[in-house]
């Protein structure tokens, strides 16, 4: 199973970041690019399709990313949209359980090749986490509202998706 389940979630990591026209994951695919949201909802459907066992849970993150973090984690070009005073943003990433237990799972930037066993850093900061229900991309937008300024948060995606994120 090792194997096979690096290489789903290789593969999910290999879809260039960028936010998709249809916000769905047909949308992604489709298109072959997507953001946290489409990646991750994706990713653990079929983790619950084909690894049932690891018992996928997405997540919601709400943190603070600042001008040095943005920076350092996803190059010049992103961290020019964040303002000095940061901003709030809601990140989504799965989590699933292996022998060594539960341990995140963050298939939004490619990176070094998980090893099938240990937590992946995840492509945000420290936050609150918010374990997502039956309708994810609902709670997700309610959060979004919540927390996040669109004056702030959509140049900044919008800027990520151009960039290309220094590698880890």
């Amino acid at each position: 199973m090792s194997s096979d389940l690096v290489a789903l979630v290789e593969a999910v990591r290999a879809i260039p970041y960028g936010r998709p026209t249809d916000r769905t994951i047909a949308g992604m695919l489709r298109e072959n690019r997507g953001t946290c949201s489409t990646k991750h909802l994706y990713l653990a459907r079929e983790l619950a399709a084909r690894f049932p066992t690891t018992q996928p849970q997405l997540v919601h993150r709400v943190y603070r990313l600042t001008h040095a973090d943005a920076l350092r984690q996803f190059g010049a070009t992103a961290a020019a949209a964040v303002p000095a005073a940061g901003l709030l943003d809601v990140h989504r990433y799965v989590t699933i359980t292996l022998a060594t237990g539960r341990v995140p799972l963050d298939a939004t930037f490619p990176g070094p090749r998980w090893d099938g066993r240990s937590a992946m850093p995840l492509a945000c900061g420290p936050g609150q986490d918010l374990p997502a229900g039956q309708h994810p991309d609902q709670e997700k937008r309610a959060l979004e509202a919540r927390y996040c300024d669109p004056a702030i948060r959509e140049p900044f995606i919008a800027a990520l998706s151009s960039s290309r994120p220094p590698r880890s």
